[in-house]
């Protein structure tokens, strides 16, 4: 039976999964994880603990508990229960205090809230990104923070989706399509802004696996055909001098962490 893992926040619960995800990915075994965000109440704190316990009594086995919870008397609450608690802000925030001398002042939601005075900006950029994914329009191209390049299906929509989510940058992107080979070039608004330019590719072999679930014994997914675009464009991006990246054996979030290291490009953190 898979351990079992609770997420819990009087947030989002984003804060509690991304350690926790990458405390347990160290691990070669699998979990059974439930994510419980805006336990705000005691009320509801108490639910909570209940379900806890109840883990515990059904599997004989204490559930592993993150949480990151601001407001002392629900994290009391979870601390009573029969999981084993994991509490990562005030891990952290008491050594913290003592080397900063400053007493922390915690506020509920102030991490991914809208009160934020980045939320616009984010908004901004995601709405750029969406306005600007695949080549839709060339006329934004010169408000880009940067424009993602590559052949159908190699990753540019979620790589410049995420840049936009995470880290409020505004990421265009444009495709080189089957029609592009025979005299494969930059268009006029690229040039204008070579300097923002960055290339995915992906081995041919799987950019086949994917064109085929999506469009099966196609020429669009052929191996042949993969095979002549990546080759094209790989050869573009050196012709123009274009920095790119394979995403081949890469998630989105390792994709976007490449792009942010290799150009340098500010993180926007909310």
């Amino acid at each position: 039976m898979a351990p079992k893992v609770f997420y819990i926040s009087d947030g989002t619960a984003i804060t509690a999964e991304v350690f926790g995800h990458a405390v347990l990915s160290q691990f070669p075994i699998k979990f059974e994880a439930l994510t419980i965000p805006f336990v705000e109440t005691l009320q509801r704190a108490e639910k909570v603990k209940q379900q806890i316990n109840d883990c515990f009594i059904t599997t004989g086995e204490r559930p592993l508990v993150f949480h990151s919870i601001v407001n002392p008397d629900i994290r009391n609450v979870i601390y009573s229960s029969e999981g084993m608690d994991y509490d990562f802000l005030n891990t952290f925030v008491a050594p913290l205090e003592q080397h900063l001398g400053v007493e922390a002042k915690p506020v509920l939601h102030r991490t991914h809230g809208k009160a934020n005075h980045s939320y616009e900006a984010r908004i901004d950029a995601i709405n750029f990104s969406m306005e600007n994914d695949d080549g839709q329009t060339m006329k934004h191209m010169d408000e880009a923070d940067i424009i993602l390049l590559g052949v159908s299906r190699c990753g540019k929509t979620p790589s410049s989706l995420y840049l936009s989510m995470q880290f409020g940058i505004k990421a265009a992107n444009y495709p080189f399509t089957e029609d592009d080979m025979d005299n494969l070039k930059l268009p006029e608004a690229l040039k204008r802004n070579k300097s923002k330019l960055f290339g995915l590719t992906i081995d041919p072999m799987r950019l086949h696996e994917i064109r085929q679930s999506r469009m099966e014994n196609s020429r669009y997914s052929s191996l042949r055909q993969c095979r002549l675009e990546v080759k094209e464009v790989e050869m573009l991006y050196k012709k123009e001098r274009i920095p790119f990246v394979n995403t081949t054996n890469h998630s989105v979030e390792e994709i976007a962490t490449k792009i942010l290291d290799i150009t340098g490009l500010e993180r926007h953190m909310f």
